[in-house]
């Protein structure tokens, strides 16, 4: 391996970890609705257990409320049930072959849990970020023992694999903040 498929290797495994994020980050509420908070539910589907947007169409009908429509009529009632023993704390209702979700305002004390959540989400992922800066960093200095690069070479490397790694972290500290704004706002 040289050092551009390090350095290359090194970035997508740090777009990965960005991406894993994002998707985490999706999955806390805020105070508005969003499809993907449903996205851990689980209804029983001919006896199998599908995601819920496999066997309903999942949208926004306002800013507070999740519209759940079911594929088929008789799963109207199965979603609601798996919706209500999820825990979170949603409490939907039907209204003919829709379910509405509404999502109830946050009080302050679960706001400042949920950026604490968020926080720690983050933090993981620099984690990840910096892991992975330290193993594209040994593979280059193996390939400078191994005498296949130059010790010029393992410092640019270095340099490239620092810079790439704070553009990631900048990214991650852009991703929670906004994370931690929707959670704040009201």
């Amino acid at each position: 391996m040289q050092i551009p498929d390090i350095k290359k290797n090194a970035e997508h495994k740090m777009n990965a970890s960005l991406e894993a994020l994002k998707a985490n980050l999706a999955k806390v509420r805020t105070g508005r609705a969003n499809p993907a908070l449903l996205d851990t539910v689980h209804v029983e589907y001919y006896g199998s257990m599908l995601p819920l947007s496999q066997v309903a169409n999942l949208s926004l009908l306002d800013a507070r409320t999740i519209g759940v429509a079911p594929w088929e009529k008789g799963m109207g009632a199965k979603i609601e049930k798996a919706i209500r023993e999820s825990d979170l704390g949603l409490n939907p209702a039907s209204q003919g072959d829709l379910i509405r979700v509404p999502i109830p305002p946050m009080t302050e004390e679960r706001r400042r849990e949920l950026t604490k959540v968020v926080k720690a989400e983050g933090e993981q992922a620099k984690i990840a970020i910096r892991n992975l800066r330290r193993d594209a960093n040994e593979q280059v200095k193996k390939l400078v023992k191994d005498k296949l690069a130059s010790e010029d070479d393992e410092r640019r490397a270095q340099d490239d694999i620092q810079k790439l790694t704070d553009r990631m972290i900048a990214e991650v500290d852009k991703l929670i903040a906004s994370k931690e704004q929707d959670i704040m706002a009201i």
